[in-house]
């Protein structure tokens, strides 16, 4: 505790300001609980960057924290891109203090030389990943916290190819800004070095979203209804733009969730894979008789797709099943125009569906798997640069189309969940009886997703706890499933549990483990990068030979699951 009491008085001294040194004298008087939770560690980049709650401290977002990740960022191009003019361009979402700190981001990069496209207000995610190479910066930057309750916020960083920052950037970044004492950070800005952008990009934006997300000349776009909310968020800004674009003209908004809001007044989270958030888009849709229902997270990057079921109901479905529709049609249309050549791949990740893989197989597609997060899709376009992406995404709600965005981007995702819709519609067919389609000609995969908090300094120990018992201590049978092999992303090993057999896994080391039995099952588990969590992925499949009986097998395969997790003790 004295090492903390002795960080936490440096915040006391004259390189920070007086409402800074306020807050941490109160603290350190005050509540030693709250102190320690904010000075046990810095705050460090994860699966989805910097991100955590506002306020004072090394383990908090402040003006502080981001100077020093920003002057780390400066240090590191300065060294490492040879160019007379680097360039950045900023972007932020509708969070409390976004503007504030983006204004706070572009003032040290200016101070450091650097040249800065400041967005003139929120804008979504994926603009931001296409403007980085439109402008042709070096990197860029978001403030964003994605769907975290209002109290977070957060920082991620891009680099020249508008994908999230990976080795061996990632690490040089952090390691100068490991080097940096917070005396070091240069504040003062330089006014002429800061460009404000806005509608220009948009522009580009919005038309190459249209272009990318629209993928077929016969499809009756006005026939489709659709409900959209934007959950108090950026993508106001722009999935409107592009629906009106692409054709879609029975469009319906939930006026009470769409103006901007840090508060998110209306949703208890503003997280699109949660049903109670879509509530107000799904009562709208009964409402109405609305066929589709699209709902986007804060910063528009990841969307909820609610669709009519066999009995007509609203159903959200989960990103596995978005992802798995969506793969099909762009599959299925690239297929329909000649352009699939065995030159093409689609992507996903460690812990989504391996139902992905099978569809694009039957389209002799091939389907490269990473690790979580949209960074490491965004590397593989780089890592193959020969080879068409298609199209790629994960299981937390996330997708993306092409290569022009270079993450996973709401706005055009938004777009090919309602072309799949569309389409269907016109064809006697829906979006949910398509899913029922592939299931039937692949397997009926379900998954599920458990998160378990843990905050502070404590909760950190019991996560690595929690997997640190999973890893020397593994499962031998699941669900009376004997379990065949134990895959560690930590130290880069799957074990046959078995036969002894280990072979090695060529993937960047990750704190992941997963499960898998004879039958198919799988159980990952992994620490979240962006939250004080632990996140558990369960899927199991089995055989659907009629569209008439997935109500019946889906049950067996929910049982399933609530078996298992009763199993590990996880309920």
């Amino acid at each position: 505790m004295q090492d903390i009491l002795d960080k936490a008085k440096l915040w006391l001294t004259s390189t920070f300001d007086a409402e800074t040194q306020t807050e941490v004298k109160e603290i350190i008087n005050n509540n030693p609980d709250d102190l320690a939770d904010r000075f046990y560690k810095d705050m460090e980049f994860g699966t989805g960057g910097m991100r955590g709650i506002m306020g004072a401290g090394t383990n908090r977002i402040n003006k502080y924290t981001l100077g020093r990740a920003t002057q780390g960022l400066s240090n590191y191009l300065l060294e490492n891109v040879q160019k007379e003019q680097i360039s950045i361009v900023i972007a932020y979402d509708c969070r409390h203090n976004s503007k504030k700190f983006a204004k706070v981001v572009a003032n040290v990069l200016s101070a450091n030389n650097i040249k800065v496209y400041l967005f003139e207000d929120l804008r979504p995610t994926p603009e931001l990943s296409f403007a980085v190479r439109y402008l042709k910066c070096d990197a860029g930057i978001v403030l964003t916290a994605s769907h975290n309750p209002p109290e977070y916020n957060g920082y991620k960083v891009y680099w020249a190819d508008g994908g999230q920052i990976v080795p061996p950037h990632d690490s040089g970044i952090i390691g100068n800004v490991n080097a940096l004492n917070f005396s070091e950070i240069k504040f003062e800005a330089n006014e002429a070095l800061i460009e404000v952008i806005g509608k220009d990009v948009d522009k580009v934006f919005i038309e190459n979203s249209v272009k990318n997300g629209s993928l077929a000349s016969n499809i009756n776009r006005e026939n489709l209804k659709i409900v959209f909310t934007s959950l108090h968020g950026t993508s106001i800004v722009s999935i409107p733009d592009a629906l009106a674009g692409a054709g879609y003209t029975d469009v319906h908004i939930v006026e009470e969730q769409k103006t901007p809001n840090g508060d998110f007044p209306t949703v208890k989270s503003p997280n699109p894979e949660e049903p109670e958030a879509l509530e107000m888009a799904t009562n709208l849709a009964n409402k109405i008789g609305a066929d589709i229902v699209i709902g986007t997270d804060p910063d528009c990057d990841r969307l909820g797709v609610a669709v009519r079921d066999v009995n007509g109901n609203m159903k959200l479905m989960n990103g596995n099943q978005t992802m798995v529709v969506m793969t099909n049609f762009l599959l299925k249309k690239w297929k329909e125009e000649g352009k699939l050549n065995g030159n093409q791949f689609v992507g996903s990740t460690i812990v989504s569906t391996e139902l992905v893989n099978d569809v694009a197989a039957n389209y002799g597609v091939e389907t490269k798997v990473c690790l979580t997060g949209f960074k490491w899709i965004a590397k593989l376009i780089r890592d193959f640069n020969t080879l068409d992406f298609i199209g790629g995404g994960e299981e937390s709600f996330g997708y993306m189309v092409g290569d022009f965005v270079r993450d996973k981007d709401a706005v055009t995702a938004t777009l090919l969940a309602c072309e799949v819709a569309a389409y269907a519609k016109q064809n006697g067919s829906s979006f949910y009886k398509e899913l029922l389609k592939i299931y039937v000609d692949n397997s009926f995969y379900k998954e599920h997703l458990i998160s378990i908090t843990k905050k502070g300094m404590d909760g950190a120990a019991e996560i690595q706890q929690m997997l640190s018992d999973m890893r020397n201590n593994p499962l031998t049978e699941i669900d009376g499933e004997k379990v065949e092999s134990l895959s560690d992303y930590q130290s880069s090993i799957k074990k046959n549990i078995i036969t002894g057999e280990e072979t090695t896994i060529d993937l960047p080391k990750s704190n992941v483990l997963i499960y898998q039995t004879e039958s198919g099952t799988r159980i990952a588990a992994r620490p979240s990068g962006t939250e004080p969590k632990i996140k558990f992925y369960f899927s199991v499949n089995t055989s659907l030979d009629t569209v008439k009986n997935a109500v019946q097998i889906e049950a067996n395969l929910d049982a399933k699951i609530q078996r298992i997790i009763k199993e590990m003790k996880l309920n």
